[in-house]
């Protein structure tokens, strides 16, 4: 466990951006019979998800939360001074994404901005570089947007993921303060299990050729993608996460002396219904304490929790609040977080057309 502390920083508003485009999960494959659909939907719990078209990127979606939340916070971008991009789903491969933001935000030059790709743990390793970043004298706000189209990366006709997930971009401003005490995050990886969730085509191991972007049957069941979709190894996945994540809570609570049952909010990673319902019931959480968006929106990798804050928390988090958070996905990587809001501002959702 790689520990790490930080005082007097935190999260001062959060916003989030979504396709206007919404996807009734029951309907969204001709590929597979109804009866097979409706029995993975039900399972997941995912009932609807928001698809960007063609020609928008995550960083349009992000660019847009990012304008409310700094308009609804009477926040100049000229007063950031550093910004963090988070996706997997980036504009190009180069230049780094976080640059065009920079000047479509009109952000001074002055600003540190970078990209982050990590996949759906990033949330909290994004916040925990940005918490850094403010412990420097002369850095005073730091924006962090986070943002993915996975609806462009898993092919339709692969069941093993085609209903799992959506479009978001978010926008978060962190900020320096008395008020937000002591955070704490534990960050964690496992490149052993690699494979478990994995694009093996288009990259520059694998590039780009017309074999990868070939459709072929990858199993018994029929499924069919490209090397340049996604896959995902479900059944390894829900057992790593099933082991690994509760203990890792566990494990920051012991390191911080703070009961797992002393929290207002448990921030999960909406990977799906199933795999939380799991969790909190092996770490015996209040249910009415974790919120979830995965019916409405599904799995947006790294943007799910902030995402979660913003179509469940508004006008909950007036006051000082203490929050679990906890992370986990591709890498495999995964992480818990401990952090304290006080009127933490939340935007109104917004939907991009």
């Amino acid at each position: 466990m790689a520990f790490l502390s930080f005082s007097n920083v935190g999260i001062a508003g959060v916003a989030a951006c979504v396709p206007a485009n919404t996807i009734d999960n029951y309907r969204y494959t001709e590929h597979f019979p109804q009866e097979v659909v409706k029995k993975v939907v039900d399972k997941i719990g995912i009932y609807e998800r928001r698809f960007a078209d063609a020609n928008t990127c995550s960083s349009d979606l992000c660019y847009v939360a990012a304008q409310q939340l700094l308009t609804d916070m009477h926040v100049s971008p000229k007063q950031i001074d550093a910004l963090i991009f988070i996706s997997q789903t980036p504009d190009y491969r180069m230049p780094a994404t976080a640059f065009l933001l920079q000047e479509r935000l009109q952000l001074p030059t002055s600003a540190i901005a970078f990209d982050l790709s990590l996949g759906c743990s990033a949330f909290l390793y994004g916040l925990s570089i940005g918490y850094g970043l403010l412990k420097q004298d002369n850095i005073h706000r730091v924006l962090v947007l986070n943002g993915e189209t996975r609806s462009k990366v898993y092919s339709p006709k692969d069941r093993k993921t085609a209903f799992l997930f959506g479009d978001a971009g978010t926008a978060v401003l962190l900020e320096k303060g008395n008020q937000y005490g002591n955070s704490y995050f534990s960050l964690n990886s496992d490149g052993s299990m690699a494979n478990a969730i994995k694009i093996d085509g288009g990259g520059y191991r694998i590039p780009s050729s017309v074999e990868t972007l070939q459709e072929r049957v990858v199993d018994e069941y029929g499924n069919i993608r490209t090397l340049e979709h996604g896959y995902m190894n479900g059944e390894d996945v829900f057992n790593f996460v099933a082991v690994e994540v509760p203990r890792d809570i566990k494990k920051l609570c012991n390191e911080t002396k703070i009961d797992i049952h002393d929290f207002d909010f448990y921030l999960l990673h909406q990977a799906n219904n199933f795999m939380n319902q799991f969790l909190v019931r092996k770490l015996k959480l209040d249910a009415n304490k974790v919120p979830s968006s995965i019916a409405r929106f599904g799995n947006t990798s790294s943007a799910s929790i902030p995402l979660t804050m913003v179509t469940e928390l508004k006008d909950k988090l007036c006051g000082n609040k203490r929050l679990l958070l906890s992370a986990f996905g591709v890498g495999l990587s995964w992480g818990s977080a401990i952090l304290y809001t006080s009127n933490c501002h939340i935007s109104p959702l917004v939907e991009l057309s």
